[in-house]
């Protein structure tokens, strides 16, 4: 035990003295190539002389195989006492404070009826959509095996520095999608790829297994998936074939980074971690709760990165210019430490990182980082722009919040889960299209998902790092809604509001929450919870705890964190942008569809500047069309003009401007088709301009104005049929002047000037061609969680930031009231 207290000392003062000495300096070496987005395109790029003076940075440790054979497996620890001390010594400190435990994914279930369940589901099709040997297809060709099929594009082809971190991810996402839907095609696919990698790794033979050679050693980001994805092929799916494959793995690195060690010296092993360890720490933690083999304890101690660590455990809000997605998961790993251990170090640490993240470095969303990095704390404001929010950092945010949140119970770390859930995780994937995602959530003025440096990804070429987490993120959509707490009167824990089902197998129980989808008419959040005995159900007493979100207007419900009211921080103190606000229905964030403006001064209508979309607008949204050959037009509002445009793509900020609401005059306020309102006068506002309506310009062309400012009588149109008396076509004649009808031209084309043509003659073939038009459905629709926001220039449509797609908006307002 001597001997045991000595190295323990030793591993602190080393701890100390790096945090001392190296600070932030071992940060990045050199920091542009901690962005992926910047070492790819280095990497594909023809600059050669860049490329050997950035990588010459890289490899801190040597490369050669014959020099790494040379060394001898040296113990850092004598033979006696390597097992029997550090176990002795961890079971003597280990915690013993009682944390909430985890539901199993597998006893959990979401409705088929709720968004999550569609976004898990579009997910699952994506998953099973990829082919085992493209995944393979660059390990068996490191090992030298044969490789059949064909590799995919983006960051997993074969001269990528990053190839094969996707398929680690693959491996815990189709874990945990498994768990979640047990679903047996996956099951038969993922159990495959493990094989493939298990017979790649045999064919090494000395337990390395990566998509590069093994002189590229220190490539941690790329490894780190692989090992992590095999403990949860274990965890979730019961491998054990995925687990001999991790504990062989985990002997390579013990040898290696002990020799480096050994040869040396501790911070030469420090310095490798300059590069995206991706969790390594944690992994290590993991697989030594697993096995209790003390020497991934002391390999996971040595990928703590202290340089980083060291500065939390002062309390130092001085993580600005730190690669984000670097350090979030060294902060997982850190906790998982604290659970071990019981080290209290570890949980100030990881309590401090979540309240300075949370007050100084994240957007409304929940997110954080700009560019992958870490800015200055409370200066957000400046940072807003096309490359907000990496993916990648709110995945591993979520785990620090989740597991806080076990530790303490306390509901704000609770409320930060769901809102960067909501907006962070629900806002990366496209609809329901499989395979398309973003890697970054756009958040400055005007923008649009689509306009990202990558913008949207395609599913066989992109596969960028937000794509592995993002896949892992859409598998376990159901891993935070509850927690449960043993003993003689077990407790469940509600923590997130998620139409789903519960086997509550401690009790006997089954539990349904049934969430009634939010709208912006009702403001009250509905939720039914309803329990049935599985047969032979215990039939003990129970605790149900409900979480009171942040967001709810309660006069009974208060939030305290730590016996102290819970305040909202500002994400910038500077009272230049004191106006600078986003807009949030409970948690979801509102954006703004615009293209341009930024700042609004608020006109309150019937003492409110927010008021919601009633749910009978949506039936009044329609597209107006005309075709030309083979191409298809519509009626745009095109910068306050009416043109006929090419139909565009559904889910566009063009499609948006194609839609207009059909306002009625007269009392047919209620349709459940458009078609019910030929016959009415109706004005005609664009879907994304409420209170604007279209008029007659000084040229007879069609112009938007706002409605207070324009001759009602030049906006009033009569909806009739066709004059080309064609089926099921339209025409709009103005109320105020007989024989005066919209009128497009003989011979369409882009971004030509529909105009208002009058006493033409009524047998003229052209005309009518010209003045009738198809009724559509809008291409856009209202969300039901849709708000106008009234303004004294203009009115703006507020939508749920994750419902939309490549739609042009603001998250931020200048908001004066």
């Amino acid at each position: 035990m001597k001997s045991s207290l000595i190295i323990t000392i030793a591993l602190l003062l080393l701890y100390i003295i790096s945090v001392l000495c190296l600070a932030k300096e071992c940060t990045n070496t050199p920091s542009q190539l901690s962005s992926h987005t910047f070492r790819n395109a280095l990497l594909q790029s023809k600059n050669e002389s860049l490329k050997t003076e950035m990588f010459s940075h890289y490899h801190l440790t040597p490369t050669d195989d014959t020099a790494w054979s040379s060394l001898l497996p040296r113990k850092m620890l004598r033979e006696e006492e390597d097992e029997y001390g550090w176990t002795m010594m961890y079971r003597k400190i280990k915690n013993s404070d009682s944390f909430l435990k985890e539901v199993s994914l597998h006893d959990v279930r979401l409705d088929p009826n709720s968004f999550h369940w569609r976004a898990q589901q579009t997910n699952l099709e994506y998953l099973l959509m990829l082919d085992v040997d493209s995944l393979a297809w660059s390990f068996r060709k490191a090992a030298g095996l044969d490789a059949p099929g064909s590799y995919y594009g983006g960051w997993e082809r074969p001269d990528s520095e990053l190839r094969g971190h996707f398929v680690g991810h693959y491996l815990s996402a189709t874990a945990y999608m498994w768990a979640s839907t047990h679903n047996n095609t996956l099951k038969e696919k993922m159990s495959a790829l493990v094989s493939a990698l298990s017979a790649c790794q045999q064919k090494l033979g000395t337990g390395y297994l990566s998509a590069f050679p093994s002189s590229f050693f220190d490539r941690f980001e790329a490894i780190t998936p692989i090992l992590t994805g095999l403990v949860d092929q274990y965890k979730l799916a019961g491998n054990t074939q995925a687990l001999k494959m991790a504990t062989w793995m985990g002997d390579y690195f013990y040898g290696r980074v002990r020799n480096v060690i050994k040869t040396y010296s501790v911070e030469r092993h420090w310095q490798s971690l300059n590069e995206e360890t991706g969790g390594m720490n944690d992994v290590l933690y993991q697989i030594y709760s697993i096995t209790g083999d003390s020497k991934y304890l002391l390999l996971a101690h040595l990928f703590d990165k202290p340089c980083f660590l060291g500065v939390l455990a002062v309390q130092a809000d001085d993580i600005s210019g730190f690669h984000s997605n670097t350090h979030i998961p060294i902060v997982v790993g850190s906790q998982l430490r604290y659970e071990i251990t019981g080290d209290p170090l570890h949980k100030e640490i990881s309590m401090f990182f979540m309240d300075i993240v949370n007050a100084s470095h994240s957007y409304a969303t929940g997110g954080t980082s700009v560019n992958e990095f870490w800015q200055d704390p409370k200066r957000m404001a400046t940072t807003l722009q096309t490359e907000n929010e990496e993916s990648c950092t709110t995945y591993n945010m979520l785990k620090v919040s989740r597991n806080l949140f076990r530790w303490t119970k306390e509901v704000s770390y609770a409320d930060y889960y769901e809102r960067a859930l909501t907006n962070g995780v629900l806002g990366i994937q496209r609809g329901t299209e499989p395979g398309l995602m973003i890697y970054m959530l756009p958040l400055g003025k005007g923008v649009s998902k689509a306009v990202t440096y990558h913008g949207w990804g395609t599913p066989y070429d992109s596969f960028w790092c937000c794509y592995g987490t993002g896949i892992e993120s859409f598998s376990k959509l159901g891993d935070s809604i509850y927690f449960q707490e043993d003993g003689e009167s077990p407790a469940l824990y509600v923590t997130q509001y998620i139409s789903s089902s519960l086997d509550w197998k401690t009790t006997g129980l089954t539990l349904s929450q049934r969430v009634i989808p939010v709208v912006s008419w009702d403001p009250y959040m509905r939720v039914t919870f309803s329990f049935s005995s599985s047969k032979g159900g215990m039939g003990k007493e129970s605790t149900l705890n409900l979480r009171i979100p942040v967001w709810t207007n309660s006069e009974s419900a208060k939030v305290s964190f730590n016996g102290q009211p819970l305040k909202v921080p500002a994400s910038d103190d500077r009272p230049e942008y004191s106006s600078l606000q986003a807009i949030l229905y409970g948690p979801y964030l509102l954006a703004g569809l615009t293209s341009r403006d930024w700042s609004i001064t608020t006109q309150p209508k019937d003492g409110k500047w927010i008021s919601s979309i009633p749910e009978t607008h949506n039936t009044h949204l329609v597209t107006l069309s005309q075709q030309s050959g083979n191409l298809s037009y519509v009626l745009s509002n095109n910068n306050q003009t009416i043109t006929m445009e090419v139909s565009p793509e559904p889910g566009t900020q063009a499609a948006v401007a194609a839609t207009f609401r059909l306002v009625t005059a007269d009392s047919k306020g209620k349709v459940s088709i458009p078609e019910e309102l030929i016959g009415s006068v109706v004005m005609i506002e664009p879907s994304d301009f409420p209170g604007m309506l279209v008029t007659q310009a000084t040229d007879s062309s069609l112009a938007v104005q706002d409605s207070s400012s324009i001759d009602q009588e030049a906006s009033s149109f009569r909806l009739v049929a066709g004059v080309d008396g064609n089926p099921g076509s339209i025409s709009l004649r103005l109320e105020s002047k007989k024989g005066c009808f919209v009128y497009s031209d003989q011979t369409l084309k882009a971004g030509m000037k529909l105009k208002l043509k009058c006493d033409s003659d009524a047998s003229d073939d052209k005309f009518k061609q010209a003045a009738s038009f198809r009724l559509r459905k809008g291409m856009s629709q209202y969300n039901p969680m849709s708000f106008v926001m009234s303004g004294t220039q203009r009115n703006f449509v507020l939508s749920p930031l994750f419902n939309l797609r490549d739609e042009t908006y603001n998250v931020y307002f200048s908001v004066r009231t």
